[in-house]
């Protein structure tokens, strides 16, 4: 695709990084860790999304909403219950402290130090080996990295520009100056992202309505523990409409939604539009190059693009849409980059964990029972319940489960869900052993501290070497020690 462009016979870089969020950190990073020549560049703020709009504030927001409802919920330990005084400017305060402290980081006085040249500016291409910085200062480069990321999609709902929406990227800047939380709080979507915003909303004080389309929430994970997060966030008030498509936005800020019973009017303060996110590919000169169809960076699996020095990583690649993912494909975009056209690596997404912050948390690796089974994957699922575990009956959060699918017929593991407290901190565990071929077996014959909550990785292995027992030598062996004992 590249022919009818000239190349130049010398690049002032081995690598050009566009976008400064999680892939194009860890991208440029690896770039000057093997001492290549690199730029970084970024129109706006170091991190990306997840440090500025995304992952960080959320869960600094989440953990405030904790301990709210905590506090209420405090007779359930023995403790004195009272509702909760929330000081909402001081709730989006302690939000930006966290992103604060968080920032040196992703910084650019970080990053030069490490020998990146980082520019801040808007990044075009003027051709398949040169971009053009604020349409000014013009750099070449023999291999580059789109880590543009991408942005929140936005539905073509009559009215919807008029309706006031917020996003998961609005939202901060939006509520930072709120005296108070929204008292009627609509989200529209019941993934990870309006799952999350949802319970931590409700906990501080919004009334809050979660319109989604499906017949549940949480569509791509466990449908028991996706049952588990919607009972969850249905006990602490949460209004939801599941089977819900929205139509349109009526003046007065008001959802039409069409359900079971018909169109249903649903008033709001406030609406968070969560129904997914789109590459950002536009104003790159992406699409002068050819490279863009339908609105997305088409990528193969070495993440290259139709011209191969140009690689993408991170949420505009398209394939996944998590901070450790993306850091993950930069270093096979990266790589990949610097070592053509000697060395090419595919990229392995089998063991790529994932976590909805709700409470109880839901954390996921590798295959679920429904895609084994849309894969035609024979598998084995065992099951362990937390309501069995001693950690967490001494802290009354004795709910959840781990379940864990294993090839048919022996333990190595395929993938597995795991709900209740701390199941993120748990998943780590099985996330290890797929990584390292170690099969369940492993596990069980690994010491685990009591009592903690990784001991349930542990029981889990325990109930599947149960369900396996030699039957037959343990008859022979009743039998023996019955002619021992005379």
């Amino acid at each position: 695709m590249a022919e009818r462009w000239q190349k130049p016979k010398r690049f002032d870089r081995n690598l050009i990084v566009i976008g400064a969020g999680s892939a194009g950190l860890v991208s440029s990073y690896i770039a000057a860790m093997v001492k290549a020549k690199v730029t970084l560049i970024e129109a706006h703020e170091m991190g990306g999304d997840c440090l500025n709009t995304g992952c960080v504030p959320s869960k600094a927001l989440i953990k405030s909403a904790k301990v709210a409802h905590q506090i209420a919920d405090a007779a359930r330990f023995g403790i004195g219950a009272s509702a909760p005084v929330v000081d909402f400017p001081a709730v989006m305060r302690r939000v930006r402290d966290v992103i604060t402290a968080i920032e040196p980081h992703d910084s650019v006085e970080r990053f030069t130090g490490l020998g990146v040249d980082c520019v801040k500016g808007y990044a075009r291409f003027v051709d398949p080996w040169m971009v053009e910085i604020n349409g000014e200062r013009r750099l070449t480069a023999k291999a580059f990295v789109i880590a543009t990321g991408a942005a929140p999609f936005i539905p073509e709902l009559p009215g919807v520009e008029d309706s006031g929406y917020l996003t998961s990227e609005t939202l901060w800047d939006a509520m930072a100056t709120r005296a108070n939380t929204p008292a009627r709080l609509v989200i529209l979507g019941g993934g990870p992202i309006g799952c999350e915003l949802a319970q931590a909303f409700q906990r501080i004080g919004s009334h809050v309505t979660v319109v989604e389309m499906a017949d549940r929430l949480l569509l791509k994970e466990d449908a028991d523990a996706a049952f588990l997060v919607t009972a969850r966030l249905q006990a602490e008030g949460v209004s939801i409409r599941t089977g819900h498509r929205a139509l349109r936005f009526e003046p007065g800020k008001t959802l039409i939604v069409a359900g079971p019973e018909g169109e249903v009017a649903v008033p709001y303060d406030d609406i968070i539009i969560a129904v997914g996110r789109k590459p950002r590919v536009s104003g790159f000169g992406l699409e002068e190059l050819g490279l863009v169809v339908d609105g997305r960076l088409p990528n193969d699996a070495f993440l290259r693009t139709n011209m191969p020095h140009i690689l993408c990583a991170g949420d505009v690649a398209g394939k996944q849409q998590l901070t450790h993912g993306g850091s993950h494909e930069a270093w096979y975009a990266s790589v990949n980059a610097l070592a053509r056209p000697f060395k090419k690596y595919r990229t392995d997404y089998r063991i790529l964990p994932r976590v909805t912050y709700t409470e109880p948390e839901l954390a996921t690796v590798g295959l679920t029972e429904a895609e084994a089974q849309e894969q035609g994957v024979a598998y084995d699922l065992t099951r362990y319940d937390l309501d069995d575990l001693d950690r967490a009956i001494a802290e009354s959060e004795a709910h959840g489960f781990v379940k864990i699918l294993t090839a048919k017929g022996n333990d190595r593991i395929l993938g597995a869900t795991i709900i209740g407290q701390n199941a993120g901190e748990i998943l780590a565990e099985v996330t290890f052993a797929m990584k390292h071929n170690m099969g369940l077996r492993k596990i069980l014959q690994t010491i685990h501290p009591y009592p903690t909550w990784a001991e349930a990785n542990k029981y889990a292995a325990g109930q599947f070497g149960l369900a396996r027992k030699p039957e037959g030598l343990l008859k022979w062996a009743e039998r023996w020690f019955r002619w021992q004992r005379g």
